[in-house]
């Protein structure tokens, strides 16, 4: 089938289009690269520089592309920066979804896949962390999501249109194959920034926070490699074209890492140091947080399979060293 990707030469939207390139879909790559890059694009997938804000434009894409699908992975998404910049994330991600939605169903574009996350949950009320917990968002990113989420389920009444929202917490790892290099830029997520203090892009990593109710009183976190949410990504879609019908699930390892075992990880498998320092406590930071993925078992058959911590990290270690 033909697939637009919009977001697809960033992180998270190379991995998904390698693999819906490895099923034999067509692909095309819809991106302003403003965070993506040109070495995430592959050469079997078509490639437009575009950007959701140029609404004809993308209406124009759609409307020219036949695509059976689109696959929406343009969003702005450190919840720590959407607290003192909500301007750029109502626009980036509310505004900029809007224009995605619209044109979808001028062009009659009727399945949408959307990166969601779990930070639509806010604190945890009860872990495992369910799609039935209620979703009260404490930053705005997560708010943000959750309007998308919103919205699609009154395009499903209004225009007929077909979605899946997928709810994580923390990408990370790379292609399991190495076919996936460009590294991403100023993240905020811990595993990176542990990849960049190996490389020595930094000078430490900082811990915030070592006396929270947890076995080493770090932070516990559900991390998923981001080739387990490609495959995530695909299924969904598979899942909407042979039931018609609409979902949203939470995809997650369910086991949950805290942040002294993915740095003892690290060291082990890069053989570097890795300096650190504990810092305060940020707020709002649970204790814990882990995903039930139970429902997506049912729905759609998924179930992580690289989400362990040594394939994180060793496939993190082969694109920032780069073997």
């Amino acid at each position: 089938m033909n697939i637009l990707i919009i977001g697809g030469a960033g992180y998270i939207g190379s991995h998904v289009t390698r693999e819906f390139l490895d099923l034999e879909h067509n692909c095309t790559v819809y991106d302003n690269l403003s965070s993506g890059l040109r070495e995430n694009l592959f050469p079997e997938a078509s490639f437009i520089h575009g950007d959701i804000h140029d609404y004809p434009h993308l209406l124009q894409t759609m409307k020219t592309g036949s695509f059976d699908a689109l696959i929406h992975l343009a969003a702005s998404k450190a919840a720590g920066e959407s607290m003192i910049y909500p301007e750029k994330y109502s626009r980036n991600n509310i505004a900029g979804t809007i224009n995605i939605i619209n044109a979808a169903s001028e062009a009659e574009i009727k399945r949408i896949v959307f990166s969601s996350s779990a930070a639509v949950y806010g604190e945890p009320q009860y872990l495992p962390i369910d799609e039935k917990h209620p979703a009260v968002p404490e930053n705005y990113y997560g708010f943000t999501k959750l309007e998308i989420e919103r919205i699609l389920s009154w395009y499903e009444k209004l225009k007929g249109i077909r979605f899946g929202c997928l709810r994580y917490f923390n990408a990370a790892g790379y292609d399991v194959k190495g076919r996936i290099k460009g590294l991403e830029q100023n993240p905020a997520n811990l595993i990176p920034i542990i990849m960049e203090t190996a490389c020595g892009k930094r000078n430490e990593l900082q811990i915030f926070g070592d006396d929270y109710d947890t076995p080493d009183g770090t932070c516990i976190r559900d991390y998923i490699h981001v080739s387990d949410l490609a495959i995530g990504h695909t299924m969904t879609f598979d899942y909407i074209c042979k039931n018609d019908k609409s979902l949203i699930i939470n995809l997650g390892s369910e086991t949950g890492s805290s942040v002294k075992e993915v740095l003892d990880t690290a060291r082990k498998i890069t053989e570097k140091p890795i300096l650190s320092k504990i810092a305060g406590r940020r707020a709002g930071d649970p204790a814990k947080l882990t995903a039930s993925a139970a429902l997506a078992r049912e729905l759609i058959g998924w179930q992580a399979r690289y989400s362990d911590m040594e394939t994180l990290i060793k496939t993190s270690w082969i694109a920032y060293n780069g073997e």
